[in-house]
């Protein structure tokens, strides 16, 4: 093989690592913006949207510069400015994200935000590489076939091997600003080879901004990673929650940007999230006098706060929960004073793990995996509700948490409506009616029983009244015959709760 055909192997080998790199920016993206704004399919809209008018914008300035006479020069120059475009990410993060989150942004707008601010500019300056290279290319292979061909085909594996890599090894293994940072060193080393033999000077100019630029982000506490530990699935913290409790140490978990729930350090028992507490205050009405031995299914562990208070209170309950992300479980028993001894958990996603059991296997099914603005829809459909029902006793109870707008949850009245196609008795509970539109987080019962009273007080713990507020929000707002039964085949959630999306957070 001679020179030529040397070069445009590297040109072609250039073409497939910037395009990997671009992908795994893009997975980046999600996970560095999660603690501010979660992560729901508008987050990703808004990421994979930017990302891909970034790259189109390159793309069509590459091959205007590569008609204009550019060289292997600017293919080096083009790969250093991403270099620094993606190292000045986390120095970016640390004004952008005081600015947006003072400025009460909602979800929807923030994001976009997040990621044009932050994004944009390396996804162009990386979009520029792939038509520049394949045009110098063709000056020296005139087989334009074959040389266009092989280059798009590179760059698509190429982001194909990215994604992978991002998504299931690096950003786990590694956390994000790490991977960020050796995604800019290797851009930076990608460059090099094209500087090297022309304008040497290029080199000590670009390596000194590269270090300013470290400088500053470290002055800035930029390399802070918000996370206890990032996992396959969230941005895991334990932050001091003393100030919620009467007295004591308590602690909260905060998956992405949503505080999860509160467990208390000696008493267990004891729970500080109004709907965590409304679920077991509904368990004792439902089964008063009965408590002992009763079998609980939770479909999600997160801080594992029920669970523990109720293997505290009754010891010879039967707990299973089935929790999807192993590190979730993790932080709990070792940042939040969680014993899983005497527990079936099961590391799996909560309608498979339901469905390995047999009928009428439990006595009360709680579902706790609604996380924000991100649900997982298809524990939301009728065709699940049915798997629930078949494993409940004929007296058992579905509980669920779901966050809502109110006054007019379309979400929350959409499940109601799913639900009441299985169940004979579905209310709607909630700590007190808001004086004004926000979100709340509501807690729906599902049974067989005869329909409960309209007000539920607290026996144990912390004073509290909840009220079922059935009546008085199927009265408002959208009605039922506008709302679908979400069913497997039409969940429609992210459009029923697109209103918390443009609720501005102030």
């Amino acid at each position: 093989m001679d020179a030529s055909h040397w070069r445009v192997a590297a040109y072609a080998v250039t073409i497939f690592i910037a395009s990997a790199l671009l992908m795994v920016l893009e997975i980046v993206a999600g996970r560095l913006i999660a603690p501010y704004v979660g992560v729901s399919l508008y987050t990703w809209t808004s990421i994979i949207g930017v990302i891909l008018a970034g790259l189109s914008l390159g793309n069509w300035l590459g091959g205007v510069w590569a008609d204009r006479g550019a060289t292997t020069l600017a293919a080096g120059v083009t790969l250093a400015l991403a270099a620094l475009a993606s190292m000045s990410i986390l120095l970016l993060l640390t004004w952008v994200a005081p600015f947006i989150m003072a400025n009460g942004f909602n979800v929807l707008g923030a994001t976009f935000l997040y990621v044009v601010l932050l994004f944009f500019v390396p996804a162009m300056l990386l979009g520029v590489v792939t038509p520049l290279l394949t045009t110098l290319a063709l000056k020296i292979d005139s087989r334009t076939g074959h040389i266009v061909g092989r280059m798009h085909a590179l760059a698509a594996l190429g982001s194909i091997m990215g994604t992978f890599l991002a998504g299931y090894w690096l950003i786990q293994y590694f956390g994000t600003r790490s991977v960020l940072i050796g995604c800019s060193v290797m851009l930076l080393f990608l460059s090099l080879p094209f500087l090297w033999s022309r304008r040497m000077r290029h080199i000590p100019v670009i390596l000194i901004a590269f270090g300013v630029l470290v400088g500053f982000t470290y002055a800035r506490d930029g390399y802070l990673n918000p996370c206890d530990v990032e996992s396959s699935y969230y941005c895991i913290r334990v932050v001091d929650a003393s100030h919620e409790a009467p007295s004591g140490t308590a602690r909260a978990m905060v998956l992405d940007h949503l505080l999860h729930s509160i467990n208390h350090y000696n008493f267990p028992e004891l729970l500080l999230s109004p709907y965590v507490h409304l679920m077991d205050e509904l368990i004792s009405h439902y089964f008063s006098g009965r408590e002992t031995g009763l079998r609980y299914f939770f479909a999600g562990g997160g801080a594992y706060t029920l669970p523990r208070a109720v293997r505290s209170t009754w010891p010879d309950a039967r707990v299973v929960v089935a929790e999807l992300d192993p590190a979730v479980t993790g932080v709990a028993t070792r940042r939040m004073w969680v014993n899983t001894d005497g527990m079936q958990v099961i590391h799996q996603d909560a309608r498979v793990a339901l469905a390995q059991f047999g009928e009428q296997d439990f006595d009360v099914i709680i579902g706790d995996v609604f996380h924000d603005v991100a649900v997982p829809y298809h524990l939301t459909t009728r065709e699940y509700v049915q798997l629930v029902h078949s494993r409940l006793a004929p007296d058992g109870v579905y509980l669920m948490n779901v966050v809502d707008q109110y006054p007019n949850p379309a979400l929350v009245k959409s499940m109601y409506k799913t639900l009441g196609t299985v169940f004979s008795n579905v209310n709607i509970w909630l700590e007190k009616n808001p004086d004004q539109s926000h979100r709340a987080t509501y807690v729906l019962a599902a049974s067989d029983r005869p329909q409960m009273e309209q007000e539920l007080h607290s026996r144990q713990g912390l004073t509290r009244i909840w009220g079922n507020v059935s009546g008085e929000l199927l009265a408002q707002g959208t009605s039922l015959g506008e709302l679908p039964v979400l069913t497997d085949d039409f969940v429609p959630v992210e459009r029923l709760v697109a209103s918390i999306l443009f609720e501005d957070s102030n």
